[in-house]
This record gives structure tokens, sequence and C-alpha cells, in this order.
């Protein structure tokens, strides 16, 4: 393959507009194609970014073969059927997190991705940012000895609207499928997987989706990870990491540019709006001829989304999907 790899951007939205830009700060990456519901919008975007190509439909984008990678981020609710429309067309794919409404989603894009032998990894770009990369650097050399607790929240205060996707249940709207998947997979970086103990509690609004929802992890060592998410409260956004020797603290976790190491700032540096780093990492995959990252494995990906569906089990949330 060539050391240009050339990207498809599969929806136009505020996510798609972040993509795009992080693009230009990722050596080897051209962007080349869009595809959107609409030819207007479809010109809009591609007139925004130069974008050569552009198709009135995500079946026109996913069959352009002129493109090797596309980038899916469209609404929750449809990442199994755009990802899978794209891999089924010979496409690799970086699919926007979350990565599926539920596990039995994401097992159908894993084993098509399998089945058409194609690159396929969930979009988890906090994984690849400098800062969470010098994380696991100090976690992995004894930094703060061992680790035995995890703060972590993700909250934000958006106005209640029964028809924006954070409130519409067929939309995949909630907190936690949202944001608390960052602090979620925090916790499966920090402590290598799953928990094999999980409860929380979830404030459930008038849609029928969680607005705010808090929840432990104890593992088999007796660590413990206390995570929360909303969407209708501000919070801190920060992650802190306690161990036996020190502590970490990351301001803005999924989206860091800072980290203190017991109290001390840590200096690294971070790139542009730092969306690129996911991407330079599925490019790196592509041109080996791998099939999926081992820094956000599919596996990892599939232990993620089954928790996120024990999670809400009990708290009542459910999408149309689940039936």
């Amino acid at each position: 393959m060539s050391d240009t790899i050339r990207w498809g951007i599969l929806g136009t939205g505020t996510i798609a507009h972040a993509f795009a830009r992080g693009l230009r700060d990722a050596p080897g990456a051209e962007l080349v194609a869009v595809g959107s519901r609409s030819q207007a919008s479809a010109d809009r975007f591609g007139d925004e970014f130069g974008i050569p190509r552009r198709h009135p439909t995500y079946a026109d984008l996913a069959n352009d073969g002129d493109v090797d990678v596309v980038y899916v981020s469209t609404p929750h609710s449809r990442h199994r059927d755009d990802t899978v429309l794209c891999l089924e067309a010979g496409r690799h794919v970086l699919c926007e997190k979350p990565f599926a409404l539920n596990l039995a989603e994401a097992e159908q894009m894993v084993a098509c991705a399998r089945r058409n032998d194609r690159f396929l990894m969930e979009a988890m770009w906090t994984r690849f940012n400098p800062v969470m990369v010098k994380v696991r650097e100090l976690l992995a050399g004894g930094a703060i000895g061992e680790v035995r607790m995890l703060y972590a929240d993700f909250g934000f205060r958006a106005d209640f609207d029964p028809a924006h996707r954070l409130f519409d249940p067929a939309l995949g709207g909630g907190a936690l499928l949202d944001v608390g998947v960052y602090p979620l997979a925090l916790a499966h970086m920090v402590f290598g997987g799953p928990a094999p103990e999980a409860d929380g509690f979830a404030s459930v609004g008038k849609t029928r989706v969680d607005e705010q929802c808090a929840w432990l992890m104890r593992y088999p060592n007796g660590a413990l990870a206390v995570l929360s998410a909303a969407t209708r409260t501000e919070t801190p956004q920060q992650a802190t990491i306690c161990g036996t020797d020190g502590m970490l603290r990351i301001p803005r976790f999924w989206d860091a540019r800072e980290l203190f190491l017991n109290g001390e700032p840590v200096p690294v540096e971070v790139i542009g709006n730092a969306y690129q780093y996911q991407a330079i990492e599925v490019m790196d995959r592509v041109r080996s001829g791998a099939r999926e990252s081992d820094v956000m494995s599919l596996d990892m990906t599939l232990a993620i989304q089954r928790d996120l569906d024990a999670l809400r089990s009990p708290w009542g949330v459910r999408y149309p999907a689940d039936d």
C-alpha cells in the first residue's frame, strides 16, 4: 500500500468537522471524499475542507474505490449499519465511539470486519493522545506503585430537547453511551480489562434515557474505579489515578493537554486538536497489513460494550436495537 492513505468521512456533523481538522496534522493522510445524506451537505463540507469527491449518499462513499479508510461519524444508532456498509464494500473503518448501541451490534461489526479481511477500530481518540501514552508509560514504569483507585467523570449540561440525539432513545441517547464511555474506557486502560464486579445508579429522565449516572467497579486485587457521566450536570471532567506510591491527575482527561505526577507537571506536547493521533494509528496498522490495533483492540471494544450493556440494564434504559 502507498505511504499515502486516502480517507473518506461518512457524515458531516460536529465530530466529522473535528476529525477533518485533525487529519491536517496526520502525515500521510489525504482526505479525498465525503459522504452525506444530500449533495448540498456533502458540497458544503467538501468546500470547507477542499475535498474533491462529494457523495450524496453513504452507499456512494462506501463504494468509492479511491478511498482506503472511512471514518464513520454518524449518530450512535447508525454505527453498525454504516460500518457494515463500508466493510462489505472493501473499505477499512474507523468508527466513532460508542462503537455500537449494544454488544450484539458490536459483535456483528467485528465479525463483518474479519469476514471481509478489513481493518476496524473504535475511534477512542483519547487512547492515542500523547498525554495518555505518557500515562501508560508512567504506570508501566511503576511511577505511582500499584494502582488502587481511579476517579474519573465526564459531565456537561445540555438543554433538554426530546428530539436531540442526547435524549432520544432511538438515537442511542443517554449520558452513559455519549460520555460515560470515556471514563469506562479509561478504567479498562488503567486496569488492563473489565472488572468482575460493577454496580451503579442513574437518574432517568422523561425520555427514558439516563441523564446522569455513576458506578463503582471492583477488581480482583481490591482496586476500585469510581466513575460518573452526565448530560444535564456540569462536572470537573477530571481523572485521578491513585497508587501506593503516588498519584496522577489528568484535567479534562478525555481531551487531555496536561498531566501531573504528585502535583508536579509532566511535560507532554499535544499538537492541534489531537484527533490525528488515532488516524496515525489506523494508517500505521493498515500499512503493516494488520486488521486491528493492539492499543485499542477489538476485544477491548467488545469488553467495553459488554460493560455498557450490563450497567444500563438495571436502570431500565433500553434502545429499539435491544428488541
